[in-house]
């Protein structure tokens, strides 16, 4: 099936003058690096063709992987072929004019909540979509061409989402495709460098932040990051966020939460976990994701304490059910 969904849309993109890429609001490394590792494919192959990413927002901590280019105009999305990556549901699209063009492609990982798109490809247990993009460009690899620079993109998505190959999503299939662009003499170092090694600010902020990891009853462990702590130490809300990982390796801790402060007073809430399908508890708050890591964004402190105790409500039937892991 996934076959004849993929010669679909390359029959679409071979049909369309102009493309127009989107992914969802608040990007993170899957979402950029699938946008751009496919804007660089059908740039290579496609010269003739006008291909953009078009966003409101930008993600600082995947800059190092290059510009992604000018914003499309209204007149660019009039007979355009618009195809969004790694979102569930049009609401959170970064980028309000996804619906005016002329054919709307959905590729996405995501438990598929709200189907939306002319053309749908949803495979929910892929590790990312820079995995099925990749798998995308090798399927028609007669017809596509691919670069270093694509292929960075691409790892570096799917470095981030499957946890550097870790994760439950992550198959023998993702490691093949990933040794796919390996074979574009991509460098790992640089990528490795940019996305993990953190500046002495954020080591010693995470430092700190691990003395003030708190429990609740059952053993979720959760931080809150305020908006004039992040400040006070300088930080962005991307360094404020990634901070979740300090929690992964508490013994006992099967989800951890980390809740960030946002400028408007709403407050991020990152959720990860391990066995314990969180998706749909992120989707009760209008979030989303994956079944171990998923997030949200609350409107008042009020949130965070129902979110917290629904997540330790959670945790605690697990443990109760599964009292073998313990």
């Amino acid at each position: 099936m996934s076959l004849q969904i993929k010669r679909k849309i390359l029959a679409e993109i071979k049909n369309a003058d102009t493309v127009i890429i989107a992914r969802h609001k608040k990007p993170d490394g899957d979402a950029v690096g699938s946008t751009m590792g496919l804007k660089g494919i059908l740039e290579l192959s496609f010269p003739e063709k006008k291909i953009f990413i078009d966003r409101e927002d930008e993600c600082d901590y995947t800059a190092f992987l290059g510009d992604e280019g000018p914003i499309p105009s209204d007149a660019d999305y009039e007979k355009a072929l618009v195809i969004v990556l790694d979102c569930g549901n049009v609401e959170r699209v970064s980028g309000s004019r996804v619906a005016s063009g002329k054919r709307l492609i959905k590729i996405d990982h995501h438990i598929d909540m709200t189907p939306y798109g002319d053309i749908s490809w949803v495979e929910e247990e892929r590790s990312s979509v820079c995995e099925m993009v990749t798998e995308f460009w090798h399927t028609f690899r007669k017809e596509l061409k691919i670069d270093k620079a694509a292929s960075s993109c691409l790892y570096a998505g799917m470095v981030t989402d499957s946890g550097r190959f870790k994760y439950p999503g992550t198959s023998p299939q993702t490691l093949r495709l990933a040794s796919y662009l390996l074979e574009q003499d991509i460098d790992m170092d640089l990528i490795y460098m940019n996305l993990y090694i953190d500046t002495i600010d954020v080591a010693k902020f995470e430092a700190y932040l691990i003395s003030k990891i708190e429990l609740t009853e059952s053993g979720v462990a959760h931080l809150f990051i305020s908006r004039r702590l992040r400040k006070a130490r300088g930080l962005t809300l991307e360094e404020a966020s990634n901070t979740v990982g300090v929690m992964d390796a508490i013994k006992g801790s099967l989800i951890w939460i980390a809740f960030i402060e946002n400028d408007d007073g709403s407050v991020r809430a990152r959720i990860r976990s391990r066995f314990i399908d969180v998706q749909k508890l992120a989707a009760q708050f209008g979030g989303g994701g994956h079944e171990n890591a998923s997030g949200a964004t609350l409107k008042e402190q009020e949130e965070v304490n129902i979110l917290l105790g629904r997540a330790d409500e959670l945790h605690a039937a697990f443990k109760a059910e599964n009292t073998e892991l313990f």
